[in-house]
Parts: C-alpha cells; sequence; structure tokens
C-alpha cells in the first residue's frame, strides 16, 4: 500500500509517527469504512465513494475495487445497480460483525478492576488433518482476548468468551482435539505475572501504544477529506487493538497505557464525528461512478 497523498491541514501523515497510524490491509480498511460510516446510517455506498476514502488513505484502485469484490464474496455487501452506478448494501451477516466488534473495540477503554481471579484455559492439538485451521484458530483466541504461553496452552481472563471460544472450535472442527478449564493459579510452577510474561509481548504491546499516543497528541486535520481521512486511519488503528491487547485486568496490569490510547482515540472520534460523517454523505451523495 503506498503512502497517502498530501493535503492541506495538520494530518497525522505529516509527522514523523505517521507509521504508527497506518490504515492496515485493504480488507481492514474496507471494514473500517463500512463499520464507521455505512453501518450507522443504514444507507447503502455508492462505488465511487468507497474508492474515494479508499484510494485517499493510499491503495491503489486496482486494489479497492478488489477489495470491495472479495467483500462482496465474503457475504458482507449485496450489489444494487441503477444504470452505471452501483451502490453497496450491507449484508445482516455484516452487521453482526459490526455488532460484536463494536462492542469488544469500545470495551477496551474499559478500567478491567472487577476480575474475581479466574482465567479460562484452552488446550488445542492440532492434527496434522487439520493444519489449515491453524491460522483461524489462532486470530479467533487472540481476538477473544486469550495469550499462549506454551505450544498448545492459551488462557484469558475473560471466561465469559467461552461460547464464543466453543464456536470457533467448533467451526474449525477441533472439539476432539480440545480441553478447556475455568479456575486459579496455583502456587505450582509459574506464578501469575510470569504467565502473563509468556502469553504476550506486552513491551512491544506497550511501544506501539506510545507511538500511536504520540501520533495523537497534537491531531487537528482540517475540515473536509483531511479529516476524513485522518479519523479512518485512526478508527482502523483502534479496531485493531483487540487482537494484540487482551484487556487484562488492572491487578495485573494496572494504569495499563492501552487503555489511556483506547481513551484518547474515542475522545477524538467524538470531536470529529458528526463532520467526518457530513462530509461522507458529500461523498456519497448520488453521482457518477468514477
Amino acid at each position: 500500500m503506498s503512502q497517502t497523498a498530501p493535503s492541506d491541514g495538520n494530518a497525522l501523515r505529516t509527522r514523523p509517527e505517521e507509521a504508527a497510524l497506518t490504515p492496515g490491509s485493504a480488507k481492514s480498511l474496507l471494514l473500517t469504512i463500512l463499520g464507521e460510516l455505512v453501518w450507522p446510517t443504514n444507507r447503502p455506498a455508492r462505488t465511487g465513494a468507497l474508492l474515494h476514502v479508499m484510494k485517499g488513505l493510499g491503495l491503489e484502485e486496482q486494489t479497492a475495487r478488489q477489495a470491495i469484490a472479495r467483500g462482496a464474496a465474503a457475504g458482507w455487501l449485496r450489489a444494487e445497480r441503477r444504470g452505471r452506478e452501483v451502490s453497496w448494501h450491507l449484508t445482516e451477516s455484516a452487521k453482526r460483525i459490526f455488532e460484536e466488534g463494536s462492542r469488544r473495540v469500545t470495551s477496551m477503554v474499559r478500567t478491567f478492576d472487577d476480575w474475581d481471579g479466574t482465567w479460562l484455559i484452552v488446550l488445542v492439538s492440532i492434527p496434522n488433518s487439520h493444519r489449515s485451521a491453524r491460522k483461524r484458530l489462532y486470530t479467533g483466541l487472540t481476538w477473544a482476548g486469550f495469550g499462549n504461553p506454551a505450544p498448545g496452552v492459551w488462557l484469558s481472563p475473560h471466561p465469559e468468551r467461552r461460547q464464543e471460544v466453543a464456536s470457533l472450535i467448533g467451526q474449525l472442527d477441533l472439539i476432539a482435539h480440545t480441553m478447556s478449564f475455568r479456575g486459579r493459579v496455583s502456587d505450582i510452577g509459574l506464578d501469575e505475572k510470569r504467565i502473563v510474561a509468556s502469553g504476550w509481548d506486552l513491551d512491544a504491546i506497550s511501544q506501539h501504544y506510545a507511538q500511536i499516543l504520540a501520533a495523537l497528541a497534537d491531531a487537528h486535520p482540517a475540515p473536509g477529506d483531511d479529516m476524513l481521512f485522518t479519523h479512518i486511519r485512526m478508527i482502523s488503528e483502534w479496531q485493531r487493538f483487540p487482537f494484540s491487547d487482551p484487556h487484562l485486568p488492572e491487578q495485573l496490569l494496572p494504569d495499563w497505557i492501552g487503555r489511556q490510547a483506547a481513551q484518547r482515540i474515542r475522545d477524538l472520534r467524538a470531536q470529529w464525528l458528526i463532520p467526518v460523517r457530513d462530509r461522507w454523505a458529500e461523498v456519497n451523495a448520488d453521482g457518477e461512478e468514477p
């Protein structure tokens, strides 16, 4: 993905810390646009409007079009053609993705200070016959807040997500290769602090959050496309938080910088949301597709 073209205003991309706020893959960027701009309005998005934002964030047009086509093939989007114009409606499947994802992402702001010390432990052995499921398993467990302190061992301080994990294991046909337990850490072997250090690379995550906070410290994008693109880049970054940050309890990770980063993004989102959606409405107004 190429760099975003320059524009007026004090956008994040004008500073050295821009690398902390890269918008991610074409797929993740499209999901951000759909979830932040299309889903809340319950209105379809023109192809031209989607391309305007994706190209404004540095994607080549062909790559952006491929992402839209793949989104349709994945069942997120349904096309509606009116003459030369094509608009895209969100499917019910996509709406469920956004509902669940929105809850998980916004929860990163909450101080987790009511933990009772219970862990959910999942032991998974992936046989050769199921090795194609490895990536989906790791991605799903990481999104659910699980760490991987030892091969085949996954644990999370969020036992309330048991059903989410059970559904994932069932979809991947790994029930016969999985065991799970709930309980507290005992005094045999590693203590809780060392288990946490083995399960997550908190130093690397903390450094990344510091870069994000530096990039957002003095963010004042100009109204219009500058604010629209900066906003989507920022939200795209926020939506990736749960894939690396387990949202650990306060007693395990007090004053966690991740909550500061999430709060900063939430505050800026509140400031920018109305002008950003107004600009999106202008871009998405009826017109000829480029």
